[in-house]
């Protein structure tokens, strides 16, 4: 489980550590501490790849917030384009995925006690003792599961290699990919996970 205020650093780090270890080329590393855990990771250094990833961990947080009852799912796929021959029902270049990465985040929910998009937020009420002993158990849990995530990904990519295809001649610092949000009341997110139980070899992320 994660709260609110912590959605954006579990995001960032899981998101950015896939993308820098499909990395293409050279790529000026930048270690980030998180603020909220023990925890450095490393991203690309490429302003417009965290740009986007920060761009969809807000409409995630917005999901989140219009379903907050709902399992909420982040997919990360990588893919090749293909063209097509063209014909009168299908468009000239295909999308052919060659790795996903799903991400099931369980929202703890609670009283709204801020507003605002600051991961800074605190509870503003006095939770007492024995709360605070079980939201640092939880934390220190949270901490344990995403350095697992890390390590988990840091496996599977070093020794998942023969599916990736060739370096395609594109710009950018990562092979073409998008990201995608669903909740448990889209059909696409039955589908993803439907597929997920098939693919093997998979980490299982954070849920």
């Amino acid at each position: 489980d994660v709260e609110h205020f912590e959605i954006r650093e579990v995001l960032r780090c899981i998101l950015h550590t896939i993308l820098f270890h499909r990395a293409l080329g050279l790529v000026r590393p930048k270690d980030i501490d998180l603020e909220l855990f023990e925890i450095t990771y490393v991203q690309c250094g490429d302003t417009e790849l965290e740009k986007k990833i920060d761009e969809k961990i807000e409409q995630f947080i917005d999901r989140v917030e219009k379903h907050p009852n709902k399992k909420n799912q982040i997919c990360l796929s990588f893919y090749e384009v293909k063209n097509k021959q063209p014909s009168w029902f299908t468009n000239k270049v295909e999308r052919l995925h060659w790795e996903q990465w799903n991400i099931n985040l369980n929202v703890a929910q609670h009283p709204k006690t801020h507003s605002g998009k600051s991961h800074h937020s605190k509870v503003l009420v006095d939770p007492g003792d024995n709360a605070l002993e079980e939201r640092s158990i939880r934390r220190a849990a949270l901490e344990t599961s995403l350095r697992e995530v890390l390590f988990q990904i840091i496996k599977f990519v070093n020794e998942k290699k023969d599916h990736v295809p060739p370096i395609p001649n594109l710009e950018g610092v990562s092979f073409p990919y998008e990201i995608t949000i669903s909740s448990s009341s889209d059909s696409a997110f039955g589908m993803d996970m439907f597929k997920r139980m098939l693919q093997t070899g998979h980490p299982t992320m954070l849920s």
